[in-house]
Formats: structure tokens, sequence, C-alpha cells
């Protein structure tokens, strides 16, 4: 799946992506893995009640770009990165510059390793794999914000759509 695809089926219209900007919903967002983890994990002692606590983490991670209001700026380290992202996202309309692209391409190869990783460590039930995993999916997912403030500052001011987004 793309990530157009994947914005589409969180339903990110610009009103969202907007509310997303606003830093806590980045940085509340960093415990939502973490989370779900747990949650999984919990089928050790909850069995299939581990379904309620696993759901409660997915509606969170679809509610958290929505129920923060609007940033009263968009100059800061958590709203770049969003505004990155959709800059990312755009690229097809308005390319970015290619120096970004392997990068990119590193981190979201950093961050899905990480994820088989955990997901192995979550199926053997084994703490370590899962530790390292979600470590690895925190320090690629971390390096990909960081690279996005740097899309977003090297091109914000640069379209018209893009300066709108930074205030």
């Amino acid at each position: 799946m793309n990530v157009q695809k994947l914005a589409d089926a969180f339903h990110m219209t610009d009103a969202v992506w907007a509310r997303h900007a606003n830093p806590w919903s980045v940085w509340t967002r960093y415990g939502a893995l973490p989370l779900l983890i747990a949650a999984i994990w919990s089928r050790v002692w909850l069995g299939w009640g581990a379904i309620a606590p696993t759901l409660v983490v997915i509606l969170w991670i679809w509610l958290n770009p929505r129920i923060f209001p609007k940033p009263k700026t968009t100059r800061q380290w958590a709203s770049k990165a969003v505004l990155g992202e959709r800059i990312w996202m755009n690229q097809k309309q308005i390319p970015i510059p290619p120096h970004h692209h392997p990068v990119i391409a590193f981190t979201n190869t950093v961050n899905a390793i990480g994820f088989g990783i955990c997901v192995w460590g979550l199926w053997s039930l084994n703490l370590w794999p899962t530790l390292l995993g979600l470590s690895w999916v925190i320090l690629g997912k971390t390096w990909f914000l960081d690279r996005m403030v740097w899309l977003c500052d090297e091109m914000g001011d640069r379209h018209p759509q893009y300066q709108d987004w930074l205030y």
C-alpha cells in the first residue's frame, strides 16, 4: 500500500492534516506503538480479551490527528515534520529535490525491518526482538520525521500551497 492510499484510508483531509500539525498530536502519537505492542502482548493474560485494548489503541491512532486543535504556529519541529510528510506525499504533483530520496528510502527501510522484527517478537512472545524492533521503528520514524522537517524547510517557501501551511 502506498502512502497516499494509507492517508486516504485514514481520511486525512486538509482539516485533519492541519490538526495533526499540532505538536501534541505528533508527540502523543509516539506512544501509540508501545501501547499497541502492550495491547497485543496482553493476549498472554487476557486471551481473546486482548482485542478490546488493541481496538482502543487503533481507535486512538485514528482519533489522534483529529482531536487536537490546529496549532497557533506551524514553525516548530513537530509541525514541520507533519507538513514535510504532506510535501513528500505530494511529490507526484510537485517533485521533491532528489537528494532527499536515498535518506527517505533508508529511513523507511530501517522502519520496515524494525517492524518485521517487532511483529516476529510479538508472534513468538519474545521480549528482546519485540523491543529491538520497536527501537528500530522509533529510530527510523524519528529520522524520517527529521528529514521531513528538512524537506519542509527547503520547499515550504517555494510553492504557494506550502506557504499557506506555514504560519
